[in-house]
């Protein structure tokens, strides 16, 4: 059985999340938490997007998956979980990445580094099921060491999501400069990707609209990904690419919030005695 998908576009954060379903029970990939960083505010307009479309076609949710731990939105899995049910997921290395993380942004004993914060954690070649869909694991770090892509559905018609491992074809690939990431391994993660059947649909986690088109996109397949335009000159000059490129960017405008709210799958820190919750803001720190 082929998946049925369905893009859900966040033009404040660029992200993708995912309705993945086989008619009856469904998945959520990569959900978005509105947040307006200026006034510290929370929101929920794309989750209820999300939640709508569940309810409207009657759909059981299963899971609640996350591609990493990402740097740009935070997630509303907890908010989603709370009101429809399903279990959250992430990769394994998501322990790598709170001990990082739980160092940097200083949050002491109180803060589990231990990945409980999530009902499932994923390692290569795990496999489950949404519904009647199988899903096989794989990990494809390099963006960050907890990075996954999920492949729904049997060999001949599987659909990936790759998170942020790799963007459509015209646009290139993920950056590796964020503490764990490596150029080195991401290469290596997106050789496992180009391994897939050409015909497999890949379903990547941001779009920014590359120089020259005019429309957002999300999908494409592996065929077409072998023809990334950093992908195509091979590994010695994807490497020097990607280095050079991303010395030249500046940090993503809600890392900070996003990395101590996703690191907690989806929660925010534990509020004080007077019941207030505060993000920190480490200085000089990343």
């Amino acid at each position: 059985m082929t998946a049925n998908v369905e893009g859900f576009f966040d033009p404040g954060t660029n992200t993708v999340s995912y309705l993945v379903d086989d008619g009856t029970t469904c998945a959520v990939i990569d959900p978005v938490l509105d947040f307006d960083m200026a006034a510290g505010r929370t929101s929920t307009t794309s989750a209820d997007r999300l939640i709508a479309a569940i309810r409207d076609r009657g759909l059981t949710l299963e899971w609640l998956l996350e591609t990493h731990v990402h740097a740009d939105h935070l997630s509303a899995a907890p908010y989603i979980q709370e009101k429809l049910g399903g279990k959250i997921g992430i990769g394994a290395e998501i322990v790598t990445v709170q001990d990082t993380f739980g160092k940097i942004f200083n949050e002491g004993t109180r803060f589990q580094r231990d990945g409980s914060q999530f009902d499932a954690l994923f390692r290569e070649g795990d496999r489950f099921e949404i519904g009647t869909l199988p899903v096989r694991v794989l990990h494809t770090p390099g963006h960050t060491p907890a990075c996954l892509t999920y492949v729904v559905g049997p060999e001949d018609a599987a659909s990936a999501f790759v998170g942020d491992t790799m963007f459509m074809p015209d646009f290139g690939t993920a950056r590796c400069d964020f503490p764990g990431g490596s150029a080195e391994t991401l290469w290596d993660s997106m050789q496992k990707i180009l391994a897939l059947p050409d015909a497999t649909r890949i379903f990547v986690g941001h779009d920014y609209k590359a120089p020259g088109r005019d429309e957002f996109a999300w999908e494409t397949s592996v065929a077409a990904e072998k023809r990334n335009r950093h992908v195509t000159d091979g590994r010695e000059a994807f490497l020097k690419l990607r280095t050079e490129r991303d010395a030249t960017l500046g940090a993503p405008k809600l890392i900070l919030p996003s990395l101590q709210v996703n690191m907690r799958g989806g929660r925010m820190p534990e509020p004080d005695a007077d019941g207030n919750v505060a993000l920190k803001l480490p200085v000089n720190r990343l």
